[in-house]
């Protein structure tokens, strides 16, 4: 697990200052890992560090460390009686304050003393360079002082146009994983009550008009409930700089809107990169299997590119 500046700016963004709860050790059983976060504000909490009474009492501690402009606490907990566990161990957990002027840097570490005035130890400066250099990939780590933790790749766009069955069940299996979703449809009513938090909707009338306002590097997939509106959509994402375009059919629709796309002006090989059936076929044809199958290639791919930045660190 890694910071996930991303999601902490927006937070800090929405509520002002946020207090950012991490388990950096247990010994004995716990209830997460470490390198396990959760983000906590006046009025609400985002994420959680295992739930009971360890997080209620770490959720209080974090709101009266925020009205008391404390920076950072580090605590060791015992998972015993008081806290209805009986496992005999302990946690210890690092609780920051941020506001927009301490949020840190878009590098691939942050390294930060836990210890007001302690200097920079020769593990921690050793341990950045040798994640430059491929020998030693970094990881959450609490010593003499100071704490380290990489930090989370941004989060990838993902534009998904239309609110039926299947789009729900793609908004469904991507709900809190690391992906920034934009669901797009043309009226307020085709959507759910509830929304994930990683989710933005987007009424358009026309969505073709609104989909070159997405990211150069986003990955669109186009299932609504109109073939005019999906021919539409593809003919304006292929003309703009895009990641991944997919599209909810068969070989029958692709090959038609083949000719049509060329017929509008699109080469063969731009063509060639719609992705038409989307999905994994060997695990069916319904709207949970094709969300699965879309959701695991997502993340698959995701952790590539994260094997690939680190190994050339």
């Amino acid at each position: 697990m890694s910071f996930d500046l991303s999601s902490l700016a927006q937070a800090v963004d929405s509520h002002g200052q946020v207090a950012r709860i991490l388990i950096t050790d247990h010994k004995g059983s716990s209830p997460r890992e470490a390198g396990t976060s959760m983000l906590v504000w006046d009025t609400g909490i985002s994420g959680t560090i295992g739930g009971g009474a360890l997080e209620f009492q770490a959720i209080k501690a974090a709101r009266k460390q925020l009205h008391n402009n404390t920076l950072t606490t580090v605590q060791r907990i015992p998972l015993g009686p008081n806290l209805g566990q009986c496992c005999g161990g302990s946690v210890t957990l690092v609780t920051e304050c941020f506001s927009q002027s301490s949020l840190p840097e878009e590098t691939s570490y942050f390294a930060r003393p836990v210890k007001p005035n302690t200097p920079e130890p020769l593990w921690a400066k050793r341990s950045h360079a040798n994640a430059r250099n491929g020998t030693e990939t970094l990881g959450t780590h609490l010593q003499d002082g100071w704490l380290v933790e990489p930090i989370t790749q941004p989060h990838q766009p993902i534009w998904i146009y239309g609110a039926g069955h299947v789009g729900r069940a793609i908004i469904d299996t991507m709900q809190g994983l690391p992906f920034d979703v934009t669901w797009v449809d043309t009226k307020a009513d085709r959507f759910p009550d509830q929304i994930p938090e990683n989710v933005t909707q987007l009424v358009a009338q026309n969505p073709a008009m609104v989909a070159k306002h997405a990211p150069q590097n986003t990955q669109h997939f186009i299932l609504t409930y109109s073939h005019a509106i999906d021919l539409e959509l593809c003919h304006a994402i292929l003309g703009h700089s895009f990641k991944s375009l997919g599209l909810i059919g068969s070989k029958t629709k692709h090959a038609r809107f083949t000719t049509k796309l060329q017929n509008l002006g699109h080469s063969g090989p731009q063509i060639s990169r719609i992705i038409c059936p989307i999905g994994d076929p060997s695990l069916g044809k319904e709207p949970k299997a094709i969300a699965l199958g879309i959701t695991s290639a997502l993340i698959r791919e995701r952790a590539n590119v994260t094997a690939q930045k680190e190994a050339l660190l």
